[in-house]
């Protein structure tokens, strides 16, 4: 009997911390991100600007090959997907490589990054333990997808076609 009610346990505390979330954080929302203009934005003025769009945020770095590798796949979710707004978040350690890997990498979309890289407050905020990270929001704000990585193309795809 005490088998099953710790597996019971553990079942509903596992699916708990997976659950999906449907807004962010006061800390994510209150949390600054470098604009390209060198300007601090805070997160939740930039979620407040896409109010009344689809929008796909991408978490990213310039010296991640993951995400070097998955640019291909969001160069073509855009080119599917051109009434979405596209937001991009480095965690690069500097402003020149980010920049760097914007121009390199030709990301269009609105730019930012974070102040303290991956580990630092706003990673902590979004709960970031892997990039590429994709979020998507609703045209109401609401997040609708939370956890996806470059593995998880179909499903990112699937969930814009069900918010068109």
């Amino acid at each position: 009997m005490k088998k099953i009610a710790l597996l019971i346990i553990a079942f509903v505390t596992f699916s708990c911390t997976q659950a999906q979330k449907t807004e962010f954080s006061k800390k994510a929302l209150s949390e600054t991100l470098l604009a390209t203009d060198g300007s601090q934005v805070s997160f939740k003025d930039i979620l407040k600007a896409q109010k009344g769009k689809t929008t796909v945020i991408e978490v990213w770095a310039s010296w991640c090959g993951d995400c070097v590798k998955a640019m291909p796949k969001i160069k073509e979710l855009q080119a599917n997907n051109p009434t979405v707004s596209y937001v991009f978040i480095s965690m690069d350690k500097t402003a020149d490589k980010w920049k760097e890997g914007i121009d390199k990498h030709q990301l269009n979309g609105l730019q930012y990054m974070a102040n303290d890289g991956m580990k630092g407050a706003f990673g902590k905020a979004i709960d970031l333990d892997w990039i590429p990270r994709y979020i998507i929001i609703d045209k109401t704000g609401k997040i609708v997808l939370y956890r996806a990585i470059e593995t998880d193309f179909d499903q990112i795809n699937a969930t814009l076609k069900q918010l068109q």
